[in-house]
Parts: structure tokens; C-alpha cells; sequence
């Protein structure tokens, strides 16, 4: 437990919120110090073959003691945290025995538990939290800090038998470039697992379809005075294009295996506005089916305005990941078996959202997500159980015992 906390309270002291605008790989220099910092590490705990390349990329890896080599098997999580909010000079503090009431974050912020009841699931457990003015890094330095903990509870017990393990920590996750340069070739492991997760138990091997979309519309501005038959508003008609979406089809209407559209920014003036979406479904045809809908109002508008100039670049950026980890669904069994050793009910469903995972299971590398424990990321109300933490890492020594098997 010591070793576990420890670890998470030096990482979240660096600043590695990554940047979504920056050409640089990675995106910040922050990443790349703490890259530089965990590489050392972990030659310092034993493992072999530790490398930083020049993208960011920590991997190390610790070999078989078996008398007969089994499969091999990898851990990934990412050290950026999200840009959402800062994480710069976070101040995390232990809250020890929680006793289930609010808690006072700084005298103006309060996490309280009519807002998040989730939180009395912990009462007497010890809880991470924010001083209110930052994020807290969970997501996802508590994932690294339960794979380098498992790391070097097996390098200080030699007797424990386990097949080869890669590991590998990943830039720019949060800014979906996480996989970009991930070197598949190097990591030389058929499977993997990443610890990205929220709640303690929370197993996942499926995830969005996603996609994003920026509509450009350009109208016309003359003075308001002498604007009839003559002004073309271009923010009213990208009011009007958003209004033909299903209004049910939004992210705050939708859970479990709802799909939405998500206007993530809208800005302009009369003359030039912009929108950007992203768009989000597990079903692949449905997900067709909504880039679909998105380009056939653009089409709609440009057809009634026809003065006015709509303009849409719509891209994938990547796919559910249970079509690549259906053939493997030995993955997915020693998973929740080794949940359920540590003694843990195992959640399984379906990411709102998207790991490095779906990425690098479409290069190749099966790669389910597995919990670190966290609640509430992204946020100044983000906090984690020290106990969720240690049973994290009881999950990853679990699955290398059972693949040592």
C-alpha cells in the first residue's frame, strides 16, 4: 500500500497535461521529464531492456523464470494527463478512514455526496484527493504507479514464477494520439492489457466507434442598418444546422450503449462560424448512419442557403475494439477471474469513451482495459481509494499468475 501511494503522489507532482494544438511529440515537454524519471526507475527496480525513445515512449520489460516458456503478456497506461483542466502544482492530500461526509477540498470548492453518492462506497477507506484547484492524475499515472508496483513486488520475489512481461507508458493518450507511435515491432507481445479504468472491479473490452467533424459556415456581414436581402448570419444558421440533430442524441440524454452527437465548441460572428463535433456509437452501422445524418443536413442547409457557404471535414479516429478482442475472449476470462481472486466484483462494460486500447488492438495487440480505481477524472473532483489502488495491482499480479499457468 505504501509503495503504491508513494509512487502516485510523485507522479501527479509533474505537470504533463498534453496539448491537443501542439505539432510536437510528444505534445509537452512535461511528458517527456516524466518519461525520463519513470525509465530510471524502473532500471532502478531490476527490469530489463528499459528504453525512452525519442517519442516518449517508456518500455522495459522483465523476463521468464519458467522452466517452460508460456505466452508472454503486456501493461500500457499513458502518463499525459487530460488538458480539460490543469494539473500543474496539484496538491493532492489523504483523507484518511472517510467517514462518509462531504468533503471540504479548499474553503470554496466542497466534493460533496449529494452531487457524487458513489463516494460512500469508500467509508473507511483512505481517499486521494484535489485541493480543489487542479485535476488529480489519476487517469492515468495511478496506472502506472499499480504496473511499476506489481513490477517490483516480482522483482523483490524471485520465486514467484511469471512468463515475459512488457510494459509499456505512453504520451499524448488524452489528445487520442496515444498509439500514433507506439512501437508494436519493439513491444514483441501478442497481448496486452491496459490500466486506464475508473472504479475498482471495472473490466472493459468494448468501447466507441469515434469520429470527429468541423463544419465551416461563411456568410455575409453588412451593417444591421441596411441588412435586409442582404445579410447572411452565419452563427443563426449554425444554430439552425445543430437544432436538426435528434436533441435525445446528445451526451447528456444518452448512457450505456447510446450513441450521440457532441457539439464540443461553436464559435463565430456573422460572418464565419465554426463547429466542432465529435460523434460517438458502439454499433458500427449505426455509427455510419450518424455521419451520414451530419452530412445530409450539411447538404439540406447548402441547398436553402445557397448564398451562404457550408464547409464539413468529418474523420474517423478509432473503432470499437470488441470485433479484435472477440477472438481472444481468453482475455476477457482471465481478467475477471483475476478480479474476482483479488477478491473484487468484476464490472464489466462497455468504455464511453476511448482508450489507447481500441487503438492498439486494431494494430495487432488485443489490449482490454482493466480498473485503477479512480472516480470523477478530468476534473478539480477527481479522487481515488489507496485500497482500489492495491487492488489493482493484486489484479495485474493475478493475470501474470494466471498466464503463468
Amino acid at each position: 500500500m505504501e509503495k503504491v501511494v508513494e509512487r502516485f503522489l510523485k507522479y501527479v507532482s509533474f505537470d504533463t497535461a498534453s496539448d491537443e494544438k501542439s505539432e510536437d511529440f510528444p505534445t509537452t515537454k512535461g511528458q517527456m521529464i516524466l518519461a525520463k524519471y519513470i525509465a530510471d526507475e524502473l532500471m532502478q527496480i531490476g527490469l530489463e531492456n528499459v528504453t525512452l525513445d525519442n517519442n516518449g515512449y517508456v518500455m522495459a520489460q522483465l523476463s521468464s523464470n519458467m522452466d517452460v516458456k508460456g505466452e508472454g503478456i503486456g501493461f500500457v497506461a499513458h502518463m499525459d494527463t487530460s488538458p480539460d483542466m490543469t494539473g500543474a502544482n496539484a496538491k493532492p492530500r489523504i483523507v484518511k478512514n472517510y467517514d462518509g461526509s462531504d468533503i471540504n477540498l479548499n474553503e470554496n470548492v466542497v466534493l460533496k455526496t449529494e452531487d457524487f453518492p458513489e463516494i460512500k462506497n469508500y467509508i473507511g477507506n483512505d481517499i486521494i484527493v484535489t485541493d480543489g484547484n487542479t485535476l488529480l492524475g489519476a487517469d492515468d499515472k495511478a496506472g502506472i504507479a499499480e504496473i511499476v508496483t506489481a513490477m517490483e513486488y516480482l522483482c523483490l520475489n524471485p520465486d514467484i514464477k511469471h512468463p515475459d512481461i512488457k510494459i509499456c507508458f505512453t504520451p499524448d493518450e488524452e489528445v487520442g494520439k496515444g498509439a500514433d507511435r507506439f512501437d508494436i515491432d519493439s513491444f514483441a507481445i501478442k497481448y496486452a492489457y491496459t490500466v486506464d479504468g475508473g472504479e475498482i472491479g471495472e473490466f472493459e473490452y468494448e468501447n466507441f466507434n469515434a469520429a470527429s467533424a468541423k463544419i465551416i459556415i461563411k456568410g455575409r456581414n453588412v451593417h444591421p442598418g441596411t441588412a435586409k436581402d442582404k445579410m447572411i448570419n452565419s452563427v443563426k444558421l449554425g444554430i439552425e444546422l445543430n437544432d436538426m440533430l435528434p436533441k435525445e442524441q446528445s451526451p447528456e440524454c444518452t448512457e450505456d450503449y447510446q450513441g450521440f452527437f457532441h457539439l464540443s465548441d461553436f464559435s463565430g460572428d456573422v460572418e464565419c462560424t465554426t463547429l466542432n463535433y465529435i460523434i460517438r456509437e458502439f454499433d458500427k452501422t449505426e455509427f455510419g448512419n450518424k455521419k451520414e445524418l451530419l452530412q445530409k443536413n450539411v447538404e439540406i442547409m447548402t441547398n436553402k442557403y445557397p448564398k451562404a457557404d457550408f464547409q464539413i471535414e468529418m474523420k474517423d479516429q478509432y473503432y470499437n475494439m470488441k470485433e479484435k478482442i472477440e477472438p481472444f475472449m481468453f482475455l476477457v476470462d482471465i481478467a475477471v477471474a483475476a478480479i474476482e481472486k483479488a477478491g473484487v466484483t468484476p464490472i464489466v462494460r462497455p468504455i464511453r469513451g476511448g482508450t489507447d486500447g481500441a487503438r492498439l488492438s486494431f494494430m495487432g495487440l488485443p489490449c482490454p482495459n482493466i480498473f485503477t480505481g479512480g472516480h470523477n477524472f478530468h476534473g478539480r473532483y477527481e479522487y481515488i481509494p489507496v485500497q482500489s489502488m492495491v487492488k489493482a495491482t493484486e489484479v495485474i499480479l493475478n493475470i501474470i499468475d494466471e498466464f503463468a499457468k
